[in-house]
């Protein structure tokens, strides 16, 4: 498999994503909420980072996918859809997302968005993990999933990804 994205971006990137991927995931497990504050911190990492890991014409080019993905989620935000935490959360990955690499992240993105509702459905089934959990509301929304865990969770594999393509 052949990335459009670099080791070079993705080893710039990755480090201070995924901290941010994680508290996304946990809170929208916890909360089915992904905060505004994580939104923020995912594009100020691009702001920053990507001024150093990019050259400048592919830098804004990235940013406009920010905006595109930004007006495309309010429309399906208003379209009852997808939650707003969801929706600009997926902007805010947009501009870490290489433009050859968009199917290729949708083929992924589903595989994680499968991957992570079975093994929430199927956590919510062990009493352990229950117990281990108190108070989480993802785990009696009925229908609804915390799609926080799939986004991150796509991010931070697409960018390990652009890291072991390398080797």
């Amino acid at each position: 498999m052949t990335l459009a994205l670099s080791f070079s971006e993705a080893l710039w990137f990755l480090p201070f994503v995924f901290p941010i991927c994680i508290y996304v995931a946990w809170s929208d497990l916890r909360e089915m909420r992904i905060p505004n504050i994580s939104v923020l911190a995912l594009a100020g990492v691009f702001l920053v980072v990507g001024l150093i890991a990019l050259p400048f014409e592919v830098y804004y080019m990235r940013l406009l996918q920010l905006v595109i993905i930004l007006l495309a989620g309010f429309l399906v935000t208003a379209l009852g859809l997808v939650g707003a935490g969801d929706a600009k959360f997926a902007a805010a990955m947009a501009p870490f997302i290489a433009p050859g690499d968009y199917l290729m992240f949708l083929t992924l993105f589903a595989a994680v968005l499968i991957g992570a509702w079975i093994t929430h459905r199927g956590a919510g089934m062990v009493p352990a993990v229950r117990r281990a959990t108190p108070g989480w509301i993802s785990w009696d929304r009925g229908k609804l999933f915390p799609m926080g865990v799939a986004l991150a969770g796509a991010l931070v594999v697409y960018l390990a990804l652009g890291i072991l393509s390398a080797s």
